[in-house]
């Protein structure tokens, strides 16, 4: 029964952490998705959290949920500002949305000390450094 379940599998959609400047030009985090389709997605709905240890104690952030609504083909949508002192966690944004009338969804993590300067590349279409999970 469990095998007849068909789960579509999410393709050109990503998640990335992006380093920007603010109005004072201090640097600042923000998370985006990215739909790499050449159509729309719609029903975003992106839930966050982080959680793992620091100073050898378990620690949990709060869960965070976002309703974006729709996101034009090749384009990007900000989910939420991120501190740095979050890097240190595992990151994982929870993506569900609709295409074509079917349900997609699908975890991203972005584990713990993986945003770091020697792993930034150029986000595509946002055109800013970062650190992004397709």
């Amino acid at each position: 029964m469990k095998e007849d379940i068909i789960i579509p599998k999410v393709e050109n959609v990503a998640l990335a952490i992006v380093r920007e400047q603010n109005n004072l030009k201090e640097s600042e985090w923000s998370v985006y998705i990215i739909n790499l389709k050449n159509q729309e997605i719609e029903g975003v709905l992106v839930t966050s959290k982080g959680y793992g240890k620091k100073e050898g104690e378990e620690v949990k952030t709060s869960v965070l949920r976002h309703f974006l609504d729709k996101i034009a083909a090749n384009s990007f949508k900000k989910i939420e500002p991120i501190q740095e002192e979050l890097f240190g966690l595992n990151n994982e944004y929870w993506l569900s949305f609709y295409n074509n009338s079917v349900m997609y969804d699908k975890k991203f993590v972005f584990l713990a000390e993986s945003v770091q300067n020697d792993h930034l590349i150029n986000i595509p279409i946002i055109n800013k450094p970062g650190v992004m999970i397709k």
